[in-house]
């Protein structure tokens, strides 16, 4: 008998994406929440605005691949045949077979957990508390300098001391990057990586870059296992904390993220919890496995 202490990480980071459906989704205001007016009936049952809204977050990804002009009609008609097979089921006894009453109890768990997170976790992140989570991260932000680089890379060095010559003789770098760099990104760009920090960019690169002053390119190319480099530094500069704009979106995740976690484990931690592990299957050899070797058969009396 096992008692389970912790949360499984990998599991709780699948249900938390789950669950996150409602952070990321437009919270609408009371004013503005969908309606009970009547859009369809279904048999006498009203099929509402409100239920609309509902089902729009499920079939999200497949009204996406509908035209516009098709998207609530497809939605009303998706609630349509959802209700026509829900009561044919209903009539046909369908709740009845365990397998299907297994099913049916556990769709229901999840979609009280999603309620139970909306209404007593999710709704705790306001903009105070993103506003609260950005000062403190604001707070603890060092800068750090960053370059603004552009490169030649080329196959071997030979060519890359070619190029290097060609520099030399006033040779126009981006020029050069965009006839030459086998970069195709960068290289129609003229060889430009803009603003990087380190840590960023291959070790062998990053040094060679913030060795540089301003407007200086290497004089020995730099090779990387993706070639040889010829870098050139055009701006450094140092850099800044991002705005709250910047930032909302992924603060809001992470603070849904500190308050499903904390959820969970009061929960848990007031839970009684017992796993009965399975016995576990044993491990079925590989076809191309050698067997194993008999034992020695013993001699035959004589």
């Amino acid at each position: 008998m096992n008692v389970l202490s912790r949360f499984c990480p990998v599991w709780a980071a699948a249900a938390l994406l789950s669950a996150m459906m409602f952070v990321n989704s437009d919270v609408a205001s009371a004013q503005d929440a969908p309606s009970d007016k009547v859009v369809a009936t279904v048999n006498g049952e009203a099929i509402t605005e409100a239920d609309l809204a509902l089902a729009a977050q499920d079939f999200r990804d497949t009204l996406m691949q509908l035209p516009p002009q098709e998207r609530l009609t497809g939605l009303i008609n998706g609630i349509i045949d959802i209700r026509l097979m829900a009561r044919a089921a209903e009539v046909a006894g369908v709740e009845k077979d365990e397998e299907a009453a297994r099913r049916l109890r556990f769709v229901r768990d999840r979609a009280l957990r999603a309620e139970y997170l909306r209404a007593n976790v999710f709704g705790a992140i306001s903009d105070e508390a993103v506003k609260a989570k950005y000062d403190e991260e604001t707070a603890a932000f060092v800068p750090g300098e960053e370059i603004r680089a552009s490169h030649i890379l080329v196959e071997t060095e030979d060519e890359a001391k070619a190029i290097v010559a060609e520099l030399d003789k006033g040779g126009d770098f981006a020029a050069i990057a965009k006839d030459k760099s086998i970069d195709l990104g960068s290289g129609a760009n003229g060889g430009d990586l803009d603003f990087f920090a380190r840590g960023r960019m291959v070790k062998p690169f990053e040094d060679a870059a913030f060795a540089l002053e301003v407007g200086k390119y290497t004089s020995t190319p730099v090779k990387s296992d993706f070639g040889f480099h010829i870098i050139k530094v055009v701006d450094k500069r140092m850099t800044t904390a991002p705005t709250i704009e910047q930032r909302q979106d992924a603060l809001r995740e992470e603070i849904a993220k500190e308050l499903f976690l904390a959820a969970v484990e009061k929960l848990r931690s007031a839970a009684e919890i017992e796993l009965i592990a399975p016995e576990p299957a044993p491990e079925t050899p590989s076809p191309d496995a050698p067997a194993e070797n008999p034992p020695a058969a013993e001699p035959a009396p004589q």
